[in-house]
């Protein structure tokens, strides 16, 4: 593969379902590349097109002029990017840290202050489009921090996602992402409703979806997770523990801004009977179990009233 050598160096760290085509993608396009998985096994793809493995996140800083990161939690953020053989230990002034991750912004703007104050730019740049956009380089990437550094990083998220727009100051990525995931959610829930309520009236759900498609119903959501409920594939796609943690995230900053959001809380609800189930790993769209449970234990109780 040939290596653009006047191009910035990069570092990925977070190889997961996202983060392992996403770092291909910037493989594919010839950036040179060091990379840092906890697991050995998740980096090999990237070896083998031609990234360079080391042993920790400051290791990767130090080889690096941008690093990207994308893992699970706000805690592991914070302790790759500044914990002990994090990127704060091998990062140079000048260099650029660019966490792609769904996290607090409160715990990206504190991030980004001890980063700064090291001299080391910063970025939040949550994604949405799943593992479909990840591998086609057609996520939506929403971005906080300094105009100046997003034009610098720019044409590095073109090779990453089709939807780029800078939203405003350090946090400001991490607020739309959360607006995002409220939104997916809540009609997650509405399609598992409709879904469930046409097969308790006697009705194929694949049709009444088709139905659905094409009228004003119709969304992105409907569209994937709509298929997925009624084709029972929940072995694909995004795990449910990660909407979990993304709409707690959702509904603490709805509460230090003094905003209700009963659906996103009745939404929560759900996810916590799924966590409960033991259904965190499944996709998502796995959502219309909590309500099928329902069913059946009504049926249940009824049987047993005689009613």
């Amino acid at each position: 593969m040939q290596i653009v050598t006047a191009q910035p160096r990069l570092g990925f760290i977070g190889l997961g379902v996202m983060g392992r085509p996403m770092a291909l993608n910037l493989l594919k396009a010839g950036y040179a590349m060091t990379v840092y998985a906890r697991r050995p096994a998740a980096a090999a793809p990237l070896v083998a097109a031609g990234a360079r493995a080391v042993a920790s996140s400051a290791e990767v800083a130090r080889a690096a002029d941008v690093v990207f990161t994308l893992v699970t939690t706000s805690a592991d953020s914070e302790q790759v990017a500044l914990g002990a053989h994090g990127i704060i230990e091998g990062a140079r002034a000048g260099g650029v840290v660019v966490d792609m991750a769904t996290i607090s912004p409160l715990a990206t703007r504190r991030i980004a202050e001890a980063l700064e104050a090291r001299g080391v730019e910063h970025l939040d740049a949550p994604v949405s489009g799943g593992p479909m956009g990840a591998q086609s380089a057609t996520l939506a990437i929403m971005v906080g921090g300094k105009p100046s550094v997003f034009e610098r990083v720019r044409p590095l998220f073109e090779r990453l996602g089709a939807t780029i727009l800078h939203m405003g100051d350090h946090g400001a990525g991490q607020v739309t992402k959360a607006c995002n995931q409220l939104a997916l959610t809540v009609t997650a829930q509405g399609v598992a409703e409709a879904l469930a309520l046409a097969r308790r009236c006697g009705l194929d759900p694949a049709r009444v979806r088709e139905v659905m498609m094409g009228g004003v119903a119709a969304s992105r959501v409907l569209e994937l997770f709509g298929a997925r409920m009624v084709g029972r594939n929940f072995g694909t796609g995004i795990d449910t523990r990660l909407y979990h943690k993304d709409l707690g995230i959702v509904l603490e900053l709805a509460q230090e801004a003094g905003l209700p959001l009963p659906a996103g809380a009745a939404v929560k609800q759900q996810l916590n009977a799924l966590m409960d189930a033991g259904d965190g790993s499944a996709d998502f769209s796995v959502l219309i179990r909590v309500l099928e449970r329902a069913i059946t234990l009504s049926d249940t109780i009824h049987e047993f009233h005689g009613t």
